[in-house]
């Protein structure tokens, strides 16, 4: 029988009062099953959906052992986003018990990140390039580093950081205690994972690629061309907040103006906004400012919005895995949430990828009678030729990435068939 509340768990009494306070009574499942073997120092491999109280799993252990010892805990993870989700969550916990965190993050003033580094942090919690940056710069040293936590470590591969990660590790001392958590894990992780892990206990509290269960899907098969009046119709149906995904930066801005057009409030975050333009989206986006978030996968893992009724995948992102990681935005805590999808007929691979990780089908709803409005490009191409110019480089770059993503696509479809 799963364990009611914190009690029992070997957590400090310090913390639990902490706990109380805050009125976390009752534990997830990946908390219960994790923090006891977390706080007896064992290597850890955490498997679970996301919305799940990963950040606790890991975290609670993280600060008892930090509490007692003069070591250093280390949280590495993808996005700037993510990073300063997990500082906030860890502060709540930590701050009261004097614990302080430095945040290393691309897109932040190098100085005041040094000035962090030399207030003595117990917890550094940083993305791979900003902390290699300071490694080279000999500006931070993890000597003192007693626990490592790999969070979202699937996704840091996907975005090309293998290297980093890898210098990392080899910058941090051999004993140490390294968890590693994500909703998925494919064998390249585990194998990264393993060499630099004492026979790890693998906690999965659902197989890795799991759909969270209260969501629901639907998919729509349309042209591309009919994408635009598509939204703007589920945009009428649901009021709710929702979250849009767009394959590039391009179609995010072009997708997120086009929401405006249709008189709702909407920002977007991606790789072109500075950090502080995307943490400004993502809390106007929280408090109600902003209805509609239309993101790029940046947006995809550990972002921490409570009450999100809908994600709609514009563009099919480009693995099976995203999928699961972008609709675990909505149906978080115990909520209920939806997931639509938009796929052109020649996606129909890219949709039986989907739905062989999911171990589910992929609902298909009959297109509702569209709009005859004209939602073309030429709406928003600008006048003067500067902009004209960033214009059709971006609309490049844009037509560049479709053809990586059917090469992609491709690939995985041959790896598939010659099994």
């Amino acid at each position: 029988m799963e364990q009611s509340t914190f009690n029992g768990l070997g957590i400090a009494p310090a913390i639990l009062k902490i706990l109380n306070k805050r009125e976390l009574i009752v534990p997830t499942p990946i908390q219960h099953r994790s923090i006891p073997a977390a706080i007896e120092g064992k290597d850890l491999i955490g498997i679970a959906q996301t919305g799940t109280g990963k950040t606790l799993a890991f975290g609670i252990p993280m600060i008892q052992k930090l509490i007692s010892s003069h070591s250093n805990g280390l949280i590495i993870l993808p996005t700037r986003e993510l990073a300063i989700q997990v500082s906030e969550a860890l502060e709540k916990i930590g701050k009261p018990l004097g614990l302080k965190t430095a945040i290393l993050i691309g897109g932040d003033n190098m100085n005041r990140q040094i000035r962090q580094i030399k207030n003595h942090p117990h917890i550094i919690i940083a993305t791979p390039g900003r902390l290699v940056d300071h490694i080279q710069r000999r500006t931070v040293s993890l000597k003192n580093v007693s626990i490592l936590v790999l969070d979202e470590a699937d996704r840091m591969l996907d975005m090309g950081f293998e290297t980093e990660i890898r210098k990392i590790l080899k910058n941090v001392p051999k004993e140490k205690q390294v968890m590693l958590f994500s909703a998925t894990i494919p064998p390249k992780i585990m194998q990264i994972a393993k060499s630099y892990m004492r026979f790890p206990i693998k906690v999965e509290i659902a197989p890795s690629g799991s759909a969270a269960e209260n969501v629901t899907h639907e998919l729509f098969f349309l042209k591309h061309g009919s994408k635009t009046a598509l939204l703007d119709a589920i945009l009428k149906k649901h009021i709710g907040s929702t979250l849009i995904f767009s394959r590039t930066k391009f179609g995010a801005k072009k997708i997120a103006a086009k929401i405006r057009n249709m008189g709702h409030t909407a920002s977007e975050i991606h790789s072109d906004r500075s950090l502080r333009q995307r943490l400004s989206a993502l809390s106007g986006f929280k408090t109600g400012k902003f209805r509609v978030l239309v993101a790029t996968d940046i947006a995809a893992r550990g972002i921490d919005v409570t009450n999100i009724e809908l994600v709609i995948n514009y563009d099919l992102p480009e693995s099976p895995e995203d999928y699961v990681h972008r609709i675990g935005r909505t149906g978080r805590a115990h909520s209920s949430g939806h997931a639509i999808s938009f796929a052109t007929p020649n996606q129909k691979f890219a949709i039986k990828m989907i739905e062989r990780l999911i171990k589910k089908q992929l609902p298909v709803s009959k297109l509702p009678s569209l709009s005859q409005k004209s939602y073309s490009d030429k709406e928003n191409r600008p006048n003067n030729t500067e902009n004209r110019r960033s214009f059709y480089r971006a609309k490049s770059e844009h037509s560049t990435s479709r053809r990586n993503s059917r090469s992609n696509y491709q690939g995985k479809r041959n790896k598939l068939y010659s099994r």
